[in-house]
């Protein structure tokens, strides 16, 4: 599929997936007058590259992770080295303390809604 199709089947612009292509995210075949051809596992791809970027992990840790993931169901491979899962683990534990953030925000707002609602 062309370029412009991948991006309507995946709701991301084509924009981002030449960008996806420059940081080694995305491949796609040439055709001899040069436009992108990408086969059917890009969609899926396209959205794995999404749900990474959405999780915080930049496009440099992305391409040392997505290697290791099964595209179709997003399941790990057995490429994953020792210090990739390292880097991995602190990836999620940064995660996990943004969550604790955004909970105890939430708490906060909860509070003054509650208050603000009794007065």
């Amino acid at each position: 599929m062309r370029i412009g199709e991948l991006a309507r089947r995946t709701g991301v612009s084509e924009r981002s997936l030449r960008y996806y292509g420059q940081q080694g995210l995305l491949w796609a075949e040439r055709t001899p007058g040069g436009h992108r051809e990408y086969g059917e596992g890009a969609v899926d791809r396209v959205i794995r590259i999404q749900e990474l970027f959405a999780a915080g992990l930049c496009s440099e840790k992305m391409a040392q992770l997505l290697p290791c993931m099964r595209d179709s169901d997003g399941g790990p491979s057995r490429a994953a080295t020792p210090r990739l899962v390292a880097d991995l683990t602190a990836e999620r534990e940064r995660i996990d303390r943004m969550i604790a953030d955004l909970l105890r925000s939430r708490e906060v707002l909860d509070e003054v809604i509650h208050t603000a609602s009794a007065e």
